[in-house]
């Protein structure tokens, strides 16, 4: 029941607090994140996954405005689409009378305006109060603040035997300081500074009080700057102009024609935002690196470089935007393994799982710091090489990395393949590390058709369908390096373990490719979506591809909203599971881009009509990393997973690859060409323009628009020397 209040023949409705929303906002720059709740605070709510992030580390940990000692209620939340900056709309409650003012403030009186962007290990905030009462108002600010300096291992569970020393928090006449001691010795230092002076500042707040004529205004600036070690101050300055040259300089930085390739528009408007939202999105994600723009993961659990995560999304926009891909090669070259060590699992050649700069990596508590346990990126780097000449032509790139490609390749036969059986596999390192080193890679995801998990080594059937993939791209490459025998050698070997892997890998019985093998060369027999990448290189005969495809969308493995992880019915299938039944949109892609390899192009359409279905029952229409594996029901969206990380990058990658499926884009720059292979468009879109894709040549304008049952291209822009061919 309401509360009603009456005060001097005047009536209120007491509201003090908003309903329950634990939807979260992000937003992300270099090696900085954020994650607040709705109304710009950080709250310990759902995983305790809120904070301001900086280098693995959380540098906040809690925050919260108050107005007149009352939380303010939410009236509107927005993140801007390019993801730069998140604007909040607050107002207050009904206030009874109090120290501060001798009367009733009714609901609404006061507008509270958030705005916060995230610059170089800054986060600036602008505030800014508004009086619309027809009375002067006095006003009292509270933000209060903590600092805890979890490694985000810790924030997502890890216990530790002990910590490093908390610094007691220092003020100043306008900033607060918080300060640790890890454990590596390095100092971290979370300075929240402000203007105007506070009127106070305790070890735990800011506050400002002052006084508001009607439709007067005041603003605040608060700049949280995450220190580490000697690290300099910002050179952006506390204050007003920090937080107008901040937004200044995002509004230069971010604009998503800068950094998303070609301008993608069709005549469905509700797909038009996907594809707005999964481009800023990886614009958010990814960082620059001194060898140019990488991808990062995804928030919260995994903004740092992944070498597979970048490999795949890269491919996934390879042609749209292939400056991803030159990005990750460079990076990911220039980390390689060089040398054998094995409490990192590195072996020379082998390409970087993942890379962690925070206090837990820095000890050695966790393997993360430099580690190379995975058994597909060292693979998928190579088709990334040969996929981003077949792209470009762009030469030089190769011979700069050739050595790190010859290194990789000799890595494949020496360490990939364990017991020279002619398979790449990996082998778990008890108590350290991953377990399993796919990109399924959680302890439970290996298993046989009775439920027991494999014993290694394990090769898993992706795996051999990349190193195949892998194998043919750079025989091509080392043919152009004039390294002949090599190219030979490499072609004799895709070829042999082609052949092997469809006598060895595929079930009859089942119509599908076996997980893996596991040490015993006993092939897990269940259906799973690995099986579906066998499309992606070209390893799968004909016959099996025909039949696989027919699997992959059978009632056991096609939810609805797109192919599980594993088939419904399998011992350990379980639809709210990680990697047991649960859909994943970057392997939708990639299975999709597959099925369109062979043929399939109805079955890489209804791929990316489910996701482009689920994308329209989500918040801001953004994929996440997984959702739940349940059937789809009508008039009601996908069930989410609770702990997904959102946004990753190879979900919002995830469109531009599918969509290359279906319009069959590929291209050769021997004689410069771009071809669309039988194209085709969903039946809700009836037109789609593509401006700005570029080639060695210069850039391409043209429109897709569907005509009977086929679709017309039209060029509207292009270079001389540059052929347009539709193949249908």
């Amino acid at each position: 029941m309401e509360e009603i209040i009456c005060i001097q023949d005047e009536h209120f409705v007491k509201a003090t607090s908003s309903l329950i929303d634990d939807r979260t906002r992000v937003l992300k720059h270099g090696d900085m994140f954020a994650i607040f709740d709705r109304q710009g605070d950080i709250k310990a709510l759902g995983k305790g996954e809120q904070g301001i992030y900086y280098k693995d580390t959380r540098f906040v940990s809690s925050l919260h405005l108050s107005i007149n000692n009352t939380r303010p209620l939410l009236l509107n939340s927005t993140i801007r689409t390019d993801n730069s900056l998140l604007t909040v709309d607050l107002t207050n409650p009904f206030l009874c009378p109090d120290s501060l003012n001798s009367f009733p403030i009714p609901q609404g009186a006061l507008h509270i305006f958030r705005s916060k962007l995230l610059l170089d290990g800054t986060c600036y905030e602008h505030i800014r109060v508004t009086n619309f009462a027809r009375r002067t108002l006095e006003v009292q600010i509270d933000i209060t603040y903590a600092a805890d300096f979890k490694d985000i291992f810790e924030v997502r569970g890890l216990t530790r035997k002990r910590r490093g020393k908390l610094l007691a928090p220092q003020k100043g006449l306008s900033d607060l300081t918080f300060g640790y001691i890890g454990l590596d010795q390095e100092r971290r230092t979370t300075r929240v500074s402000c203007a105007p002076v506070p009127s106070n500042i305790e070890s735990d707040r800011l506050r400002f009080r002052f006084s508001l004529e009607p439709t007067e205004h005041k603003d605040l600036y608060i700049n949280i700057s995450c220190e580490i070690g000697a690290r300099a101050k910002s050179i952006i300055r506390p204050g007003k102009p920090s937080y107008k040259r901040a937004v200044e300089h995002m509004a230069t930085g971010t604009q998503l024609d800068q950094r998303c390739g070609c301008s993608i528009e069709t005549s469905n408007e509700e797909f038009n935002r996907w594809i707005r939202r999964s481009q800023a999105d990886l614009v958010m994600l990814t960082t620059d690196t001194r060898f140019g723009p990488f991808p990062y993961a995804g928030v919260p659990w995994f903004s740092t470089p992944f070498g597979r995560d970048a490999i795949i999304t890269a491919m996934e926009c390879l042609w749209n935007n292939p400056e991803f891909a030159k990005g990750v090669l460079l990076f990911l070259a220039d980390t390689q393994a060089k040398d054998l060590d094995p409490s990192r699992e590195a072996e020379p050649g082998k390409i970087l799982h993942e890379m962690r700069q925070g206090e837990l990596a820095n000890t050695g508590e966790i393997p993360f710091g430099l580690y190379y346990g995975t058994i597909d990126a060292t693979p998928l780097y190579l088709m990334l090489a040969s996929s981003y000449f077949d792209r470009t032509g762009d030469i030089e790139l190769v011979r700069a990395i050739w050595p790190n490609i010859v290194l990789a390749v000799e890595w494949l036969d020496k360490w990939g393949d364990v017991d020279g059986d002619g398979f790449i596999e990996y082998q778990a390192k008890k108590g350290h590390g991953l377990v399993n080193q796919g990109w399924k890679d959680s302890d439970d995801s290996v298993f046989h058709e009775d439920g027991t998990l494999a014993e290694g080594p394990i090769a898993l059937c992706e795996v051999q369908a990349y190193v195949y993939g892998a194998k043919k791209g750079i025989a091509h490459l080392a043919g152009l390096m004039g390294e002949k025998e090599l190219a030979m050698r490499l072609l004799n070997s895709a070829s042999r373990l082609k052949e092997q892997f469809n006598n060895i890998f595929w079930l009859p019985d089942k119509k599908t490719y076996a997980l893996g093998l596991d040490g015993h060369k006993r092939p897990m027999k269940i259906r799973t979506s690995n099986a579906g990448h066998t499309l992606f290189t070209g390893i799968a005969h004909e016959d099996k591809a025909h039949q696989l495809r027919h699997t992959l969308f059978s009632k056991e493995m096609f939810s609805g909203w797109g192919i599980r992880t594993v088939a419904q019915g399998e011992a350990r299938f379980n639809p709210m599971s990680y990697h047991n039944g649960s859909v994943w949109p970057h392997d939708n892609a990639i299975i999709g881009k597959g099925l369109s390899m062979y043929g399939y192009k109805k079955e890489a359409l209804a791929l990316l009509n489910a996701l482009f279905d689920a994308s329209s029952y989500l918040e801001l229409k953004r994929l996440p990393e997984l959702f739940c594996g349940f059937i789809r029901r009508p008039e009601e969206g996908p069930t989410l997973y609770p702990v997904a990380c959102l946004p990753q990058a190879w979900a919002s990658a995830s469109v531009f690859m599918l969509l290359q499926a279906i319009l069959g884009i590929r291209f050769q720059h021997r004689r410069p060409q771009v071809r669309f292979e039988q194209p085709t468009l969903p039946s809700y879109i009836e037109s789609l323009s593509i401006k700005g894709l570029r080639t060695r040549e210069g850039e391409i304008d043209l429109t897709i628009q569907r005509q009977d049952n086929s679709v017309n291209v039209t060029v509207l822009k292009k270079p001389k020397d540059v052929e347009i061919a539709i193949v249908y």
